[in-house]
């Protein structure tokens, strides 16, 4: 399986629908943590976005897994950005 980078990027236009949701969302995301999918996630500090690190046969079924995300259903993503990612160290090294 490979591993994944989605980048989310927010606006401060959407923080009143992400605080709503968050709950929902983060659900989801340790539902998929649980389920080994999600390796791990977090938002940037300056409130811009979010990264979650995924394993998955490929780029088509992240991006299906992906329009599942509560905050992607609400349209609370200015952009999102799902690329490939090879680790050569580290924790995320098969």
């Amino acid at each position: 399986m490979a591993v994944f980078a989605v980048h989310y990027v927010y606006s401060e236009a959407t923080v009143p629908g992400r605080d709503i949701h968050r709950p929902d969302h983060r659900a989801w995301l340790n539902s998929l943590v649980d389920a080994g999918t999600v390796l791990t996630s977090g938002p940037y500090p300056d409130g811009s976005g979010a990264l979650i690190l995924v394993r998955a046969d490929d780029l088509e079924a992240v991006t299906t897994l992906f329009e599942n995300d509560p905050f992607n259903r609400e349209g609370l993503l200015t952009d999102k950005r799902i690329v490939e990612w090879q680790p050569t160290m580290g924790a995320f090294v098969s």
